[in-house]
């Protein structure tokens, strides 16, 4: 096992990851930036070490961050999601300077970094695909081309990341001419190429993934699937484990032929398998693979016991999974609700400032991954997501019977968040029944069906105010 591990990100996958370790008994090593210097994370290492200069780049400079490892004695680095995650040439790297990569191989990262080769190679080894462009699409032109060939309604993809960046839904060729360059253009700024691909847009699908975990000798399971369907962007906002719609038969085929896919391509450590699934005609497609731990990876630990981060330092460490499929059993529903700094009356935009006040719910079911506290000014550099909050209970309808709970008691003030959003998506009669798709908070806003007041933006003197009154009435004063 390792002796020490470097953290290479933030927030609150960092602390995930050294809680983790902790538990295996591994010194953990952070790394910060300077507008991180109050981070949670920083506080709950071994060792902490500020990188100078940009705070974005601060987390992308893996050649300081590697030799900065071997400095310090860490024999192994945690990628967490997000920044290098899924950098091939980091992973490299770390293997040149005799320092584990905890997840897959180098050579893994790179074929499924690349979407259009990803959906060959899963197309070769059984699985359904999307038809669309087997090749980068740089030109007008060829995607003219392209479309005439697949026909509308199609989606434009960046080849080279995801998280909604370089995403369009074109429905006619006058849009393909309008959306075509600026999504090129994203696509280029945020991944360095600007390289798209174009397939079939099926309607409000469900978006299905599944969670596989591989060790270094060609043992494969599956850890269930689950529902990222309720986005914003195309953007995850909440995550539920099982899917409390999709089909018995349905799911085992999708989760068999994940495990088969994955066993083809020899896979090694955590990844997940997305699918978009069309419950109408019972079809599914792959879509692409994450070659990193997930950011709901909690609602899988939640319904199954198993610690996925744990698993991917031991497989790193070059230990055997220690249980079969057959050892997995999955219990109850749990849902993820991702807790952003942002502000829905302003069409979500991100919400950084003073925390001045957090009270996070707890109670039976009640998860809480975060890394801010009250006075913790969050910083406008970073992605808005502050906190995660999962509910478990034995049925899908106490499990949303506790989110709403749960979310009652969630507080935060100073900046705006989405929580007053979730307490009535859990109220709404469609949720409770699992009819949702990918458009579903999409058309659910655009309707105006949800009305809710912004905790964030109320002054403090209200507050301050209404216990004066409380204590005054108390005391017949």
């Amino acid at each position: 096992m390792f002796r020490k591990v470097l953290v290479a990100n933030r927030g609150e996958v960092a602390v995930r990851i050294i809680r983790a370790c902790k538990e295996l008994g591994i010194k953990t090593v952070a790394i910060y930036s300077e507008a991180d210097v109050r981070s949670l994370h920083v506080k709950k290492a071994d060792e902490a070490y500020l990188i100078t200069g940009d705070p974005i780049r601060a987390y992308l400079d893996y050649v300081r961050i590697v030799d900065l490892a071997k400095q310090v004695g860490a024999d192994a680095i945690h990628p967490g999601y997000g920044f290098l995650a899924e950098n091939a040439d980091f992973a490299r790297y770390c293997r040149r300077r005799g320092i584990t990569f905890i997840g897959p191989t180098p050579e893994q990262i790179e074929m499924f970094g690349d979407k259009v080769k990803a959906k060959k190679v899963m197309k070769e080894v059984g699985l359904p695909t999307i038809p669309g462009t087997e090749e980068p699409v740089r030109t007008l032109e060829d995607a003219k081309h392209a479309v005439k060939e697949i026909g509308f309604p199609v989606m434009l993809k960046a080849a080279y990341g995801g998280g909604g960046r370089g995403m369009r839904v074109i429905r006619n060729e006058e849009e393909l001419e309008k959306n075509f360059e600026s999504a090129f253009r994203e696509a280029e700024t945020f991944f360095g190429k600007g390289d798209l691909f174009i397939e079939k847009y099926v309607e409000n699908p469900k978006h299905i993934e599944v969670q596989i975990l591989g060790d270094k000798y060609g043992n494969i399971i599956h850890l269930g699937e689950r529902d990222c369907s309720i986005q914003r962007r195309h953007q995850k906002l909440i995550e539920i484990a099982p899917s409390p719609k999709l089909p018995q038969d349905l799911r085992m085929k999708i989760l068999g032929n994940a495990v088969r896919a994955m066993t083809r391509v020899g896979y090694e450590n955590a990844g997940t398998l997305e699918f978009l699934v069309d419950l109408k005609t019972g079809e599914y497609y792959f879509i692409e693979m994450n070659t990193r731990l997930q950011v709901e990876h909690t609602i899988t630990e939640a319904i199954t016991g198993v610690d996925i981060v744990e698993a991917m330092i031991r497989i790193a460490a070059g230990e055997p999974l220690p249980y079969l499929q057959s050892d997995i059993t999955f219990r109850g529903y749990a849902i993820e609700f991702r807790i952003n700094a942002e502000d829905p009356k302003k069409n979500f935009a991100p919400a950084p400032g003073k925390i001045t006040s957090y009270y996070s719910p707890g109670g039976p079911g009640v998860r809480i991954d975060a890394s801010v506290y009250k006075d913790y000014i969050i910083p406008p550099y970073y992605d808005s997501m502050i906190a995660k909050m999962t509910v478990w209970a034995l049925t899908w309808e106490k499990a949303v019977a506790r989110a709403r709970r749960a979310l009652d008691e969630f507080v935060v003030r100073g900046v705006p968040t989405n929580i007053p959003l979730y307490r009535e998506i859990v109220r709404d009669p469609d949720f409770l029944k699992g009819d949702f798709g990918t458009r579903f908070l999409e058309e659910k806003i655009a309707k105006g069906e949800y009305d809710f007041e912004i905790e964030g933006e109320k002054p403090m003197e209200d507050v301050v105010l209404a216990i004066s009154a409380a204590i005054a009435a108390h005391y017949g004063l």
